[in-house]
């Protein structure tokens, strides 16, 4: 006689970069073991390759291609997979800011932790009189570099990159190039040959695109000193 199948609970949730639902279902233990291994190898690849199919693997909705997802809406999406999975509280410990070293623990209601969107927040970048760039948010795996990369690699380097695949085009009144038609090398040299000013406005694309954020209220125990901690990224959330 078969053994019964045990019912998955499916839940939904909104995508924060187009507020479309999307049906998901929490990852079960064979997935769960694989992001375990996948995280103790400190392989990127292998990391990139186990989030992936653990998040394709749990939404249920058809048509939602994981790979063109913006960054914001894989860390949204990944953080309530979690929840769903291994509960809806995150236990963290928080070092207090006064002194830089006493740590708080705290307790965070995955539903409290939100996309938060600017305002002054544009994918087109003016470059000069005559020339735009026109911006896309950060891959799956660039994501994953950004989140859980173990190689030791310059800073400089590492911005470079994810500023060059993070290029969609470059337009002037009369032509566009793909960044996609051009080498990494005629695109580091693009970049190199601005102005400090026109680099701003690269830096404010990425300082002001949508992350994960959640405030929290800690007090030094040592120092009776209450002090807000913001968290950023799902880097802050995961453990």
């Amino acid at each position: 006689m078969p053994l019964p199948k045990i019912a998955t609970p499916t839940y939904e949730l909104e995508l924060p970069s187009t507020g479309e639902p999307i049906q998901y279902r929490p990852f079960l233990v064979k997935e769960e073991k694989i992001l375990v291994i996948a995280l103790e190898s400190e392989d990127t690849k292998q990391i990139t390759t186990a989030i992936k199919g653990v998040i394709k693997n749990c939404i249920k909705t058809k048509g939602i291609k994981v790979e063109q997802l913006p960054t914001f809406d894989i860390e949204f999406l990944f953080l309530n997979i979690r929840g769903k999975s291994v509960g809806e509280e995150i236990e963290l410990n928080i070092i207090c800011p006064d002194d830089g070293e006493t740590e708080v623990p705290v307790s965070i209601n995955i539903d409290d932790i939100k996309i938060q969107k600017d305002d002054e927040h544009d994918n087109k970048i003016k470059i000069g009189d005559d020339l735009m760039m026109v911006m896309k948010y950060p891959s799956l795996e660039q994501f994953i570099k950004n989140n859980f990369d173990f190689e030791d690699k310059n800073a400089m380097d590492q911005s470079f990159d994810l500023i060059a695949s993070c290029i969609e085009s470059i337009c002037s009144e009369e032509e566009v190039w793909a960044a996609g038609d051009c080498t990494k090398k005629e695109i580091n040299e693009f970049l190199e040959s601005m102005n400090s000013s026109q680099f701003k406005g690269i830096e404010k694309f990425f300082e002001t695109m949508p992350k994960l954020s959640h405030t929290v209220s800690v007090t030094n125990p040592a120092t009776k000193v209450k002090s807000d901690v913001v968290l950023e990224g799902l880097a802050s959330f995961f453990a």
